[in-house]
């Protein structure tokens, strides 16, 4: 039986969040000096002092290391729509999810670190990383778009649902593709972050 900790996770979970950060740092590294094709999933599990197997109980692939929190934004924006209030607008909701969602612990968050500005370097110019982050942005805006329209059904239609979360998707990935052309933005995540949110809300302003 594992032992667990005063806010509930065990020692095995705090065991595989260690690991699990350890091969992502590990490959963040390794693709930074030697680049995306350059470092394989071999060289990235010995560098955080792990199996193959193991790596593969984490990740399906490379590219997955790249996006790895994105199921977690899909979450607390459904979340968010869940907990609405009656007076709250759809484009509300979608900013409430942006502001809570954020890493565990207190580890970074990859929405606004060096794996942000590293992903967007590599979707730019590796095509399969370029073919996965689009294929979990298609899927993220649909789910979001079909429970925010069920949510307000007398605002929205499936239409006008997709149209708003695109643009919400859009705001974040525009000004994150703007703020990460300057390495120095990374030095001052709270800034970075604060500027993201101000650009995204600037954006769904019509919507509110």
């Amino acid at each position: 039986m594992s032992s667990s900790t005063g806010s509930g996770r065990t020692l095995r979970d705090r065991k595989r969040d260690r690991t699990r950060r350890a091969i992502l740092d590990a490959a963040v590294d390794l693709f930074e000096r030697h680049g995306y094709h350059g470092a394989t999933i071999a060289d990235i599990a010995a560098a955080a002092e792990i199996g193959t197997r193991t790596f593969f109980s984490y990740f399906a692939s490379k590219e997955e290391l790249l996006f790895p929190d994105g199921d977690d934004r899909v979450r607390a924006a459904l979340a968010a729509i869940e907990a609405r209030t009656p007076d709250d607008r759809p484009a509300d909701l979608l900013l409430r999810a942006l502001h809570e969602v954020g890493a565990p612990d207190g580890e970074p968050d990859d929405l606004v670190d060096r794996v942000a500005a590293l992903r967007l370097r590599l979707i730019m110019s590796v095509p399969e990383v370029r073919g996965r982050g689009l294929q979990l942005q298609l899927d993220a805006q649909r789910e979001i778009a079909i429970h925010l329209c069920q949510a307000f059904p007398d605002d929205l239609d499936s239409v006008s649902a997709g149209a708003l979360v695109g643009a919400f998707i859009g705001a974040v990935t525009g000004a994150l593709q703007v703020l990460l052309d300057d390495p120095a933005a990374l030095e001052k995540p709270d800034l970075l972050r604060q500027k993201l949110w101000q650009a995204t809300e600037v954006a769904l302003r019509p919507w509110r």
